[in-house]
């Protein structure tokens, strides 16, 4: 890793990191502040899920229920917004780190200077995970603390230690997808090209998924997509096999970026 380089890309990309950690780390707080309220009516709310096709809410994990906290926050927040946000870090800053400096030019004045290709790859990719890791480190924090200061000391439930768990499996989700857009920002000279390829990757996982559980019928695609994985609703009913997932997830992580780290050391580019 090259030290200086880190630091640098870290500077430059802080601003949108912080921007998207504390947008996350707001909009998880507002929902466990609505809680308390929707938490005296959850007998209600569940008949109303209950009269609803049943693939809709298990595209939007909503067939849960809404008995604590983190139930309520795994299909109202864990189960669309935060996919949002963290694809569009992923897709985004990976191009960002490396097809963008290449196709623009910039690539060529770091590796003028006394450092290898496996080395700035390598830093570069230090940068997306650690972009990742802040935003789900205060996403949790803000978590845990709306759960001190909105939910009156343990008068609403919140599991703690699923809460954790909900958020390592969507760190590493978003680990193993930021290696596959990191692969392909890693291969592409064009930075509309890596861009619209890790997009369509992305946000086509995210659709074989919904797709898959909204329909019985197309049940098969779940085998198309990393999201499949990705079960908070199922996380937080304590029904999910997380090691499991959580393995699976690293090492489809560290086999992209390693691979996009190799690519990027040998291929040609034009410089």
């Amino acid at each position: 890793m090259n030290l200086t380089l880190y630091k640098e890309m870290l500077r430059v990309n802080l601003k949108g990191v912080m921007n998207y950690a504390f947008g996350s780390a707001f909009y998880i707080l507002f929902m466990i502040w609505l809680y308390p309220g929707i938490g005296k009516n959850t007998k209600a709310i569940d008949e109303l899920i209950a009269a609803m096709p049943q693939g809709v809410g298990n595209a939007f994990g909503l067939n849960n229920g809404f008995s604590s906290a983190e139930g309520f926050i795994s299909g109202e927040y864990y189960g669309l917004i935060l996919v949002l946000i963290l694809s569009i870090v992923c897709v985004q800053m990976s191009t960002q780190l490396v097809a963008r400096l290449v196709d623009r030019g910039s690539m060529a004045y770091l590796l003028a200077t006394p450092t290898t290709r496996q080395k700035v790859a390598l830093t570069q990719a230090l940068v997306l995970t650690t972009a990742l890791v802040v935003i789900m480190g205060v996403t949790t924090l803000a978590g845990f603390a709306g759960n001190a200061w909105f939910l009156h000391g343990g008068e609403y439930a919140f599991n703690g230690s699923r809460f954790l768990q909900m958020n390592t499996v969507a760190f590493l989700l978003f680990f193993a997808i930021g290696g596959i857009s990191f692969l392909v920002s890693c291969a592409s000279n064009d930075e509309k090209k890596a861009l619209g390829i890790s997009g369509a990757i992305t946000f086509g996982f995210f659709t074989l998924d919904l797709l898959a559980k909204i329909s019985g019928q197309m049940d098969g695609l779940r085998f198309l997509t990393l999201f499949t994985l990705y079960k908070p609703g199922e996380i937080v009913s304590g029904s999910a096999s997380v090691l499991q997932a959580c393995t699976v997830l690293v090492l489809i992580g560290l086999l992209a970026f390693t691979l996009g780290i190799q690519l990027f050391r040998r291929r040609d580019l034009p410089l």
